[in-house]
């Protein structure tokens, strides 16, 4: 076999822009296709080109649609890649949510940076538009959970449920008779809407995510909580905003907020789903029944709860209206959409307040709010943080600490690589720390740009 190497051109030393290019056997194989989000010089290398022609790479297997896993395909084709784009069905249909919304969101930021000037670049643009979405979907192709997918005469590859959001795969590339296992993001065991992850049993070379491989999850009452903090929040005559993803995460909150009213352990004020990409995520749950645990009765009932909101003009009148209501909008971390312009009227109302739900890596507006900040900056102008602040741990959707040990724990024998990745420098060394007590495994943690020849007897 000839040999096998490994480009890091992403979640290698940071938790985000997850790329890995595999060659082997005359074939460039790129496993994800992620956006860098967080801190400048992160999203700075969006911009730059890949030390490979993108032309000469032959196919993108993707995890799944996160815009970290997924969300710089378009700069991809851009650049001249002519390949697939495989995936689950799942994984592609909120993939397309994602680059369309991502590539809206980034033509109207450009837009107002120029009209309002307050841009260091003239004129400013966006890194990809919707043009570019339209020509990405094109290289789409979805395949069965579990099916090989044949790449070359001695190359294939499968896609194995792990929990994480819906569609999410760990991916096992077998190169003749040696088999690569990337595990994407790693789901939870107990995740209220996702079905429990599937385990490797076999692995010659393991790709690990470490997102969380420095804590534990906290061992709270997730629903309780929400219930307690909400009716604080409207007793004051405050707005509850909880930034949340579109994908698996609103959905979650929805759920739980449904659970909450029929129970009537909560006020009854409105609830607002103000995220166009999750109306359309709520498609793909809807269009996708046997990935979730939630039947259609209860999507439906649980959707006829929320004023869902597509239009911006509707957004502005919600956030006109004073009156409390809980608010679920993008983004997660506070990196943009319309979360903004709720947080415009209410960060400076001490009644209010912002709650978040998942996890806000360096660098994001989320992560400033999270540590303390008295002011963030948003379209151009400062603005002072007066109310409250929370925090819900409960509801993430990454595998802890010890669930990503349990997780590698059914592995038959040992294997001969073991990289970390997908983790801020001090969570992944603290991992393969972990690991290496556990298992007796000597892993180690690549850095952003390193090629690895990998040691496949």
């Amino acid at each position: 076999m000839e040999k096998v190497t490994v480009h890091f051109l992403g979640a290698a030393g940071t938790v985000t822009g997850s790329k890995f290019l595999v060659e082997t056997n005359g074939m460039r194989i790129m496993v994800d296709c992620g956006m860098f989000q967080g801190v400048k010089s992160l999203r700075e290398l969006n911009w730059q080109y890949l030390p490979v022609d993108a032309s000469t790479i032959d196919v993108v297997l993707l995890t799944h649609g996160h815009m970290d896993h997924s969300g710089w395909l378009p700069r991809l084709v851009k650049m001249g890649f002519k390949g697939k784009i495989i995936a689950t069905r799942p994984t592609l249909q909120i993939a397309e949510v994602i680059l369309r919304d991502s590539a809206k969101i980034q033509m109207e930021d450009a837009d107002r940076a120029n009209r309002e000037e307050f841009t260091e670049h003239s004129p400013a643009e966006p890194l990809y538009d919707m043009d570019d979405v339209e020509h990405t979907l094109k290289h789409f192709k979805a395949i069965h959970i579990k099916e090989e997918v044949e790449l070359s005469e001695i190359i294939s590859a499968r896609f194995i449920n792990n929990g994480h959001i819906i569609g999410s795969t760990f991916i096992e590339l077998k190169v003749g008779e040696k088999l690569l296992v990337f595990s994407g993001d790693i789901g939870r065991n107990d995740d209220l809407l996702m079905h429990r992850p599937e385990r490797p049993t076999k692995a010659d070379v393991l790709f690990i995510e470490s997102t969380y491989g420095d804590r534990l999850h906290p061992q709270e009452d997730t629903k309780d909580r929400l219930r307690e903090l909400i009716t604080r929040t409207v007793a004051l005559g405050g707005t509850v905003m909880i930034p949340s993803f579109a994908v698996e995460r609103a959905q979650t909150l929805m759920y739980l907020l449904w659970q909450l009213r029929l129970e009537k352990a909560i006020p009854h004020v409105p609830f607002i789903m103000d995220s166009p990409m999750g109306a359309n995520v709520l498609d793909v749950f809807r269009n996708n029944p046997e990935w979730h645990r939630l039947s259609f009765k209860d999507c439906e009932e649980m959707c006829h709860q929320f004023d869902i909101i597509r239009d911006y003009k509707d957004t502005m009148e919600q956030v006109a209206d004073l009156r409390p209501k809980v608010v679920v909008a993008g983004s997660g971390m506070v990196t943009g959409g319309r979360v903004l312009a709720y947080m415009a009227k209410h960060l400076e109302r001490p009644e209010s307040m912002v709650l978040l739900a998942g996890y806000q890596a360096a660098g994001t507006r989320g992560r400033q709010l999270q540590e303390g900040a008295t002011e963030i900056k948003f379209h151009g102008n400062y603005h002072q943080v007066k109310c409250h602040l929370e925090q819900l741990e409960g509801l993430s959707a990454h595998a802890d600490q010890a669930e990503l040990l349990d997780w590698m724990g059914e592995l038959e024998e040992a294997p001969q690589q073991v990289f970390v990745i997908h983790g801020e420098a001090l969570a992944a060394d603290n991992f393969r720390l972990k690991i290496k007590e556990r298992f007796g495994y000597q892993a180690s943690v690549p850095m952003l740009h390193d090629i690895v020849e990998l040691q496949l007897e």
